[in-house]
């Protein structure tokens, strides 16, 4: 089985291996950039959803004979009576050849205030700009991520994209129980069905 990885990051793109292979076993991951119209740091449900999405989307088109595309987002979702306001998780969609998708998502966690203040004020472009200048770790988020920083490495940016990949496939492996329609990419994608 080919999946197709809307990433570059090697982080999820290691999360997607892991979890196929755990269910599907003989499988071969490839990955493709892709070209966003969400902003780099989406701040909503709605906007992460459609940034996993087109990242599904584009790596199923983009890679030939691929079974499924998948695409790993990371987005702020305003979230009452938390100290920053916003929680930050991650967003698996799982696109099949039917262009019906699936999503899960990972926990998630409160970033610091001055991370979402900067963020909201578009004084950076994602929030990784200030965890890097937090931490002095370049590139953190294909590393441990802001989460291994913050947990002083107990969880790992891999481990919360494996939690949504796993999430996302929930519907995939207990089909029998998911038999209602499932959802289509130009349901989000607006794009002609």
């Amino acid at each position: 089985m080919i999946v197709a990885v809307g990433s570059r990051n090697p982080s999820k793109v290691k999360a997607v291996e892991e979890v196929f292979k755990r269910f599907f076993h003989e499988v071969t991951v490839k990955s493709v950039p892709v070209r966003l119209s969400v902003s780099p740091q989406p701040i909503s449900l709605m906007e992460t959803i459609k940034g996993a999405v087109e990242r599904a989307y584009q790596a199923i088109l983009k890679i030939k004979d691929s079974k499924y595309g998948v695409g790993i987002e990371a987005g702020l979702m305003h979230v009452p009576y938390t100290v920053s306001g916003f929680f930050d998780f991650q967003l698996c969609a799982i696109v099949d050849k039917d262009l019906r998708f699936t999503i899960g998502s990972s926990s998630a966690f409160e970033f610091p205030p001055e991370v979402i203040d900067k963020v909201l004020r578009r004084e950076v472009s994602e929030s990784e700009t200030v965890f890097e200048e937090i931490t002095g770790i370049s590139g953190i988020g294909d590393k441990m991520g802001a989460v291994g920083f913050l947990t002083k490495g107990l969880v790992e940016r891999r481990k919360l994209s494996e939690q949504a990949v796993t999430s996302a496939l929930i519907p995939r492996i207990n089909q029998t129980l998911y038999d209602k329609p499932w959802p289509k990419v130009w349901e989000v994608l607006n794009l002609k069905g």
